[in-house]
């Protein structure tokens, strides 16, 4: 269990946030595993929110549903390697993270994520890597949409230019994830890059869905209702009924679930449901960061937006 708040009076709570009600756990497993697209958003490296995933992925596989389930952890280029581990003698969590190459990838110690990997593998699931390769992701902040797949380049047209507020807030997240150390010129090509993870996020899902569906598992970020992968599904396929859940960490002195909207822009918690958590004790990620004269590069593309990995909790 993570250690910090583990005392906190949201601990362990379940929000539905449009009935502004908590649930027990058990319904919202059952509501969950009646959807037919499932966007699980938690903190990288949260044990606890690994834990809960893979509690979820079990309860839906015990409804009777055999959803494939997409890894913002894995990339596209990554599909080969995942599927040639799946297709050994001997199938496991660990022989699919040593064959992509995990302890080199930048994401925490695959030690958090065997839990959720374990039961999608164990329960026989497809495995999709889900995320824009990285040096797709790098021509996008250099090119534009011109490096996108055609596809994805669609889905990204037919949703159009984001409302001001939500470019607003995605500049705001890029400055934050990158220690306000970002040139305003880098601003908008790292929204478009963040847009266009989405986007390939949303596409992967929906073409591993099927009539199985599908269960994302990706930072909270990625998973809102308002300008992420969600917004992107409903305009894809709008028959298909999805369902958003993010593992929020507590902070002293918030006690009231819309307490931590703020630290989503203005407006209501952006996800179907939300579950509380301990806090996971952190540096400071910007600690020792300075001011450059030249332009400071972009993060990796697993970098983690402030909603992924929030500063220190108090």
């Amino acid at each position: 269990m993570s250690a910090l708040h583990r005392e906190h009076p949201l601990v362990g709570k379940f929000w539905d946030v449009r009935a502004g009600t908590f649930l027990d756990q058990a319904h919202v497993e059952s509501s969950l595993s009646r959807a037919d697209l499932v966007l699980l958003g938690e903190t990288h490296d949260n044990p606890d929110h690994h834990l809960l995933e893979a509690r979820i992925v079990r309860a839906i596989v015990s409804a009777g549903r055999r959803p494939a389930v997409a890894f913002e952890m894995l990339d596209t280029q990554q599909q080969a390697a995942v599927d040639a581990a799946l297709g050994s003698a001997s199938p496991s969590a660990d022989g699919l993270a040593e064959a992509v190459g995990w302890a080199r990838s930048g994401w925490p110690d695959f030690s958090l994520y065997r839990p959720v990997f374990a039961a999608a593998i164990d329960a026989g699931l497809p495995v999709v890597a889900a995320n824009l390769a990285r040096p797709r992701a790098r021509e996008v902040t250099s090119r534009g949409m011109s490096a996108l797949s055609p596809r994805v380049r669609e889905i990204l047209e037919r949703a159009g230019t984001p409302s001001e507020e939500a470019m607003r807030s995605l500049r705001e997240e890029m400055k934050e994830v990158h220690c306000g150390e970002l040139p305003e010129s880098m601003l908008d090509p790292l929204v478009l890059m963040q847009r266009a993870r989405d986007a390939q996020l949303a596409e992967r899902v929906l073409s591993a869905a099927d009539a199985r569906g599908a269960i994302l598992v990706a930072g909270a970020g990625h998973v809102r209702t308002d300008r992420g992968v969600p917004n992107y599904l409903a305009r894809e396929a709008p028959a298909r009924r999805a369902l958003a859940m993010a593992f929020l960490e507590v902070s002293t002195g918030k006690d009231a679930p819309s307490d931590y909207a703020d630290e989503f822009g203005s407006g209501p918690l952006p996800f179907d449901y939300v579950a509380f958590t301990p806090a996971t004790e952190r540096e400071d990620p910007c600690r020792g960061m300075h001011r450059h004269e030249k332009e400071p590069e972009p993060l990796p593309t697993t970098s983690l937006t402030s909603a992924e990995q929030p500063p220190p909790r108090p």
